[in-house]
């Protein structure tokens, strides 16, 4: 193992320097053309899942747009909600043992037949989205009350 010298130890810090700045530079020219901006929300319908893959009690959570949806399976029929908690913006899950949705950040509860707050610090309830079914299929889309 040969030593190295000031010399060469200089120039080793000097290109990981120059390597720094350059990424400094070109990161964020490069992050701005790739990935490319997802959707706040799509534009066209999601599909979710079969009807018979989604039986009562049971839901799915899709990728919509930026952030994804939760799809429930009620006794009432198909619901639909943004999956994002209107406190600190976690991921909301389906609970199917208490039969409510649950924001695990800071224990957040909606109910299921419309997404607003059953408990926990959540100012509002979640956003509706809409569903359809078209040939068997769950379709889920923008454009539900809010």
């Amino acid at each position: 193992m040969s030593k190295i010298t000031r010399r060469d130890f200089l120039k080793i810090v000097n290109k990981v320097f120059a390597a720094t700045g350059l990424a400094a530079v070109f990161g964020p020219i490069v992050a701005y053309f790739y990935p490319p901006k997802l959707e706040e929300v799509p534009a066209e319908p999601v599909l979710v899942t079969t009807e018979a893959e989604l039986p009562v009690g049971k839901a799915q959570t899709v990728s919509f747009g930026r952030y994804p949806a939760l799809v429930i399976h009620t006794p009432e029929g198909l619901r639909a909600y943004s999956a994002v908690c209107t406190h600190f913006a976690c991921i909301c899950k389906w609970d199917e043992a208490r039969g409510e949705i649950v924001c695990p950040c800071h224990d957040g509860f909606f109910r299921p037949e419309d997404g607003s707050v059953i408990s926990g610090p959540p100012p509002a309830g979640l956003k509706v989205l809409q569903t359809e079914i078209k040939d068997g299929n769950i379709y889920v889309s923008a454009g539900g009350e809010a």
